[in-house]
């Protein structure tokens, strides 16, 4: 029996030119782990930064993928919870353990949840990570309530494009910014208002549509200023990314004055990933939220795909399909 399968990987820090596809050994489970069968695995801009060193990922050399989407095909001793043939999705991996950009994965049933009937593999994969941050950034940080007003930034992303439907769902008023071209789609996820982040009076709009209650910065050295600028009193923001390191009010009076609230999150402290995604797919089999798949790729063009997740504009998710 072959024991072998095809993963991406990588053994040195660098540009997408040092991830290559290779016949590795195949993962077993331990303890409480599950061993996936993968039909699909998303890209996120978070797997670059493991490439490149930015993050320190458990070691080299290493299978990039946080998400993933797939069937059971065997578990540890363990394991309560699922059996083999079940279908599943799951994030959280490609950081202190091996990703998921290969043909089998493994990782602990915790980060896993069932991915309900009708819903493809691409879209539980693509849903996984994004929603998840999502979640914990509307839901869990900001307490998003109904008829809030609520800014997200970015709202063509893949956090961003999850975080307009749920904030839609939970009922609150959504304004979301991106570029002219994606505004019609902006408003079919349940944007109320849609504007053109590249407008030099963006903060007048914002303030004309209504002051936020909740604001998602995506890009924390550009908008942090800005969302104190547009904040009401007591507005919480919470900060899921950045692109330079160093972010900061250059009005620290202003953010003073609305009583700002200002939670740093990173998706991978979540303390249990299972029920989060419980209810994503919950959501996903409501018609309340459904991520949009931009484009697939082969694991042969994994390099092309981490190129594109940054450099590319699009409306969704990539996904990788072994």
């Amino acid at each position: 029996m072959d024991w072998g399968m095809r993963a991406v990987r990588y053994h040195e820090y660098g540009d997408p030119s040092v991830l290559a596809v290779e016949t590795v050994d195949r993962p077993e489970p331990r303890g409480d782990e599950l061993l996936i069968e993968v039909a699909a695995a998303a890209v996120n801009p978070v797997d670059t930064y493991f490439r490149t060193g930015t993050y320190t990922p458990a070691g080299l050399p290493m299978i990039p993928g946080a998400d993933v989407a797939g069937t059971v095909a065997a578990v540890g001793p363990d394991v309560s919870k699922f059996e083999p043939g079940d279908r599943v999705f799951g994030t959280g991996l490609g950081r202190d353990r091996q990703g998921t950009y290969a043909e089998f994965a493994v990782g602990p049933e915790t980060h896993f949840a069932a991915l309900p009937a009708g819903i493809d593999f691409d879209s539980g994969a693509a849903i996984a990570l994004v929603g998840v941050t999502a979640w914990r950034a509307l839901v869990h940080h900001a307490g998003l309530e109904p008829a809030e007003t609520c800014l997200i930034h970015g709202g063509g992303g893949g956090v961003g494009h999850v975080a307009v439907q749920l904030a839609a769902a939970t009922g609150a008023e959504v304004i979301a910014t991106g570029r002219p071209a994606i505004h019609d789609e902006l408003s079919a996820l349940g944007a109320d208002h849609t504007l053109d982040y590249a407008r030099d009076d963006l903060a007048d709009a914002v303030i004309e549509a209504g002051r936020p209650a909740v604001i998602l910065d995506h890009r924390l050295d550009e908008y942090l200023q800005f969302d104190a600028e547009v904040a009401r009193v007591g507005t919480r923001v919470v900060g899921i990314g950045n692109t330079e390191p160093e972010a900061g009010f250059g009005n620290v009076a202003a953010a003073r004055a609305t009583d700002l609230e200002l939670v740093l999150m990173s998706m991978f402290n979540t303390p249990r990933f299972g029920p989060v995604l419980d209810r994503l797919g919950t959501l996903m089999q409501a018609g309340e939220i459904r991520p949009r798949i931009a484009r697939t790729y082969d694991l042969s063009d994994a390099a092309t795909a981490q190129r594109a997740v940054l450099s590319d504009q699009f409306l969704g998710k990539l996904v990788v399909e072994p």
